[in-house]
């Protein structure tokens, strides 16, 4: 059995500990935050409560050294809590994003770098998305011939309480914005079907909340229009905004969060994914192409559609059930430190092209480890 802790109590760490209490393979050890009221969500979850790692540390042999430990703290806490994890021997899942900026990630992946044997996987759980595995089982079976394009699309409204009260670090260019919370998901998901982005170019979209005839108080970004280049050659675009009531988006299209509902294919695709001998809609998943047809292929051919299958499956859990394979030996992390680091190099990079108004180039994980050794 695998005794895993969980580290914060916000939102998103119950849902990581249902999965850990759901999972036949692990224990939730103990829930650790400095709130007062996090003792009370330890209650409802039926494990330990510990305010800091040293006050749970100083309390073994009385109970099991942790294992492993999942962290749900604010983004600019997460590389200081795995540094104080690392040191003391304790593999990791770690909460998107890897940090706020990639000069405060870095000790993280140099710390790795001196202690391998220390497990790391960054919790971009929409990789493990049965529509995501689905997609990139299709990719891979070359079905859609060369990939040529993509266009993307992550497009709802947030309401104002979103930006409110605790939460209004949101509306904080420093802190917040439709880049750094939602953008990056979306990023991290190309990079895993298509591979590295190397090239960004934006242009911003029409402020709502902000700008001279809104809340001066709000700064953060509202939305852009994104153009991609990848090494292999693909291209993209995408658009992105939090201020527009639409179907076309990766929650809405999945039904991933249990408070945006699902729209599903119904709503159309939010990714679109072009190929020289079929192209491919998702969620809906329904492949367009020629195939089947007798004569000279073209525009005047009745294009045929094929519908695919998904299965069911709950992202938090299977992240977790490859965790567990991960922390066994038996499969390399999904998503590691260097994967982790590069969705948020990129959009860094597109902050930059938006602020600029030019291309930028983004660089490479290895080059920039190599400038900073």
């Amino acid at each position: 059995m695998i005794n895993i802790i969980i580290v914060g109590a916000g939102l998103i760490g119950p849902r990581h500990a249902q999965s850990v209490i759901n999972n036949p393979s692990t224990n939730l050890l103990a829930l650790v935050d400095p709130s007062p009221s996090a003792s009370s969500v330890a209650k409802t979850l039926n494990t330990l409560y510990f305010p800091s790692l040293s006050a749970l540390l100083s309390f073994v042999p009385n109970i099991p050294h942790p294992d492993a430990a999942i962290i749900c703290t604010p983004n600019h806490t997460h590389v200081p809590v795995a540094l104080e994890l690392i040191s003391h021997n304790i593999h990791i899942l770690l909460e998107k994003p890897i940090s706020d900026t990639i000069t405060t990630a870095l000790p993280l992946l140099q710390a790795h770098q001196k202690h391998p044997d220390v497990k790391i996987l960054i919790g971009h759980h929409r990789r493990f998305n049965p529509y995501i595995t689905k997609t990139k089982e299709i990719l891979e079976s070359g079905s859609l011939g060369s990939i040529l394009a993509l266009s993307g699309l992550w497009t709802l409204h947030k309401p104002a309480s979103y930006f409110t009260g605790a939460t209004s670090w949101r509306s904080d260019k420093t802190k917040g914005g439709v880049l750094s919370i939602n953008l990056i998901h979306d990023v991290d998901l190309l990079h895993y079907l298509f591979g590295p982005i190397t090239r960004v170019y934006a242009e911003k979209t029409l402020p709502q909340r902000g700008g001279p005839d809104g809340n001066a108080d709000h700064t953060a970004e509202e939305g852009a229009a994104i153009t991609f280049r990848f090494a292999s050659g693909v291209v993209g675009t995408f658009v992105v905004s939090d201020c527009a009531p639409s179907p076309w988006n990766f929650e809405a299209g999945t039904g991933e969060n249990p408070i945006i509902p699902k729209v599903g294919g119904e709503g159309g695709g939010f990714y679109r994914v072009l190929g020289s001998r079929g192209s491919l809609s998702v969620p809906d998943l329904k492949r367009w192409s020629y195939d089947g047809v007798e004569g000279e292929k073209g525009w005047s051919q009745k294009l045929q559609v094929e519908e695919f299958e998904v299965y069911e499956g709950v992202p938090f859990d299977l992240q977790l059930e490859h965790f567990v394979q991960v922390l066994e030996g038996r499969e390399a992390p999904r998503c590691d430190a260097v994967e982790g680091l590069r969705a948020l190099v990129v959009v860094d990079a597109v902050k930059r092209a938006m602020e600029r108004e030019e291309v930028v180039k983004v660089e490479s994980v290895e080059e920039i480890l190599a400038r900073n050794e």
